[in-house]
């Protein structure tokens, strides 16, 4: 059985068991968190897709770790005129372990 939930603004296939990494939910680690937003669930040869949620389907996730990723340097370089900036970003992300699929 496995679901596509969207968080954030991307989507992921999830199992039960995995572990993904989102954009950051504020939360708690070792909390139990509800995951509303599936947009389909396949289980063996049955599929239920949404319009574009499914109603009443969630899927439940333990946050495991909230972090920062690693840095990105951004540069920008215009030849012959003196001009050169340096930037870095981290994005932040929550590390989810699936629990359970709800229909």
């Amino acid at each position: 059985m496995y679901a596509i939930i969207q968080s954030g603004s991307k989507q992921y296939k999830v199992e039960v068991g995995d572990t993904i990494r989102t954009e950051r939910i504020d939360s708690k680690v070792r909390e139990k968190i509800e995951l509303k937003e599936v947009l389909l669930i396949k289980d063996e040869d049955k599929v239920l897709v949404g319009r574009p949620l499914l109603s009443g389907a969630k899927v439940i996730v333990e946050v495991k770790e909230q972090g920062r990723g690693k840095k990105i340097v951004i540069g920008k370089f215009k030849r012959r005129k003196g001009y050169r900036r340096k930037a870095g970003h981290r994005q932040e992300y929550t590390a989810l372990l699936i629990k359970e699929i709800i229909k």
